[in-house]
């Protein structure tokens, strides 16, 4: 919701959208401590995922300064004043923990200075950018409560409950495990992982909308044509009588004679056909409210597990025999969102 989904997130959308973040963490850990064990270290360190997004220097750029700003506040807990936190910005021998770290790294491993040139470089974060834009029209039309509600869910992240979070990775199996440093930067990874997810999707739910006189309003991939309909026949199915879903329902005689029969024939000399028709009849009911919630839940502004899917399906779409060459790094065919 903070990130520009509708008020009330689908609960299918949100578990899908942890089933991504939970993979491709998982697959990151894992080339993480290959990286850790080739260079002899004991633990997942920092070194270790700034290694992996070398590559990819819009996000590295971003991940340094929630470096930065994790230095910054926690001076700021300790106590120290303003003045002397704007001097650590820009006295080099007094670099902040995180900070140096990163920077000592970088250094090591730069044969060009364009890591290097990160540090100094004050570039405008166009997706950030994007993203505090959407959320300033999110608050346009909130009055009081929505807005206290929509800044709360603005501070929430995964690094809130860290063991938790380590938790949800399974870090306690691994051989070489993540230090304290590594986790701060793999939490911001995870929210990062949603925020795009949430980037594109809204793109792609963009591009799905009809608009008037569109000449490509044909041109709609496949795969989410695929995707919508499996999830409209689904629907579909859940209000139709088919064997699949509900039991048949009792025989009923004919409509003819029949009916006069058996409005003379009593109740009880049917067995269990009068509970049966009273049955139907409820799930008939119970049929048409889903079908009415689903119905309101498909013409919601919320974003649908069909454009997370369709989504995922663009950024890692090959194109040119060059492809596979410019991600960071693949494994499986899988192409990693926050890196």
């Amino acid at each position: 919701f903070s990130l520009g989904d509708a008020r009330r997130p689908l609960h299918e959308t949100a578990i899908l959208v942890e089933d991504i973040v939970h993979t491709q963490l998982i697959n990151l850990l894992q080339q993480a401590a290959e990286v850790s064990q080739m260079r002899g270290a004991r633990v997942i360190s920092a070194e270790d995922l700034l290694f992996l997004m070398r590559k990819d220097k819009k996000k590295l750029r971003r991940l340094l300064k929630y470096m930065f700003f994790r230095d910054y506040k926690s001076k700021i807990v300790k106590g120290i004043e303003e003045d002397d936190l704007l001097e650590d910005k820009f006295n080099s021998n007094n670099t902040n923990k995180r900070q140096k770290l990163a920077q000592d790294f970088l250094n090591s491993i730069d044969q060009t200075g364009e890591l290097l040139a990160m540090f100094e470089d004050d570039e405008i974060d166009d997706v950030k950018q994007e993203r505090m834009e959407r959320a300033e029209r999110q608050t346009r039309t909130m009055d009081s409560v929505q807005y206290a509600e929509f800044c709360e869910s603005r501070q929430l992240s995964f690094s809130k409950k860290a063991s938790k979070f380590r938790d949800w990775l399974d870090c306690s199996s691994m051989e070489i495990k993540p230090n304290a440093v590594a986790m701060e930067i793999l939490a911001y990874l995870a929210y990062e992982t949603v925020a795009q997810l949430v980037d594109l999707a809204l793109l792609v739910k963009q591009d799905m909308t009809p608009k008037a006189g569109d000449p490509f309003s044909h041109a709609i991939s496949a795969t989410f044509i695929q995707y919508h309909n499996s999830t409209e026949s689904t629907s579909v199915k859940t209000s139709l009588d088919s064997p699949e879903n509900t039991p048949p329902p009792t025989p009923t005689p004919p409509t003819s004679a029949g009916q006069q029969h058996l409005g003379k024939t009593p109740s009880g000399a049917l067995g269990n056909g009068g509970i049966g028709q009273d049955s139907t009849k409820s799930k008939q009911r119970k049929r048409k409210k889903s079908t009415a919630a689903c119905g309101m839940e498909a013409q919601s502004d919320a974003i649908q597990p069909s454009h997370i899917r369709e989504a995922i399906r663009r950024y890692g779409h090959k194109i040119g025999p060059l492809s596979p060459f410019t991600s960071a790094y693949r494994r499986n065919g899988m192409t990693f969102l926050a890196c």
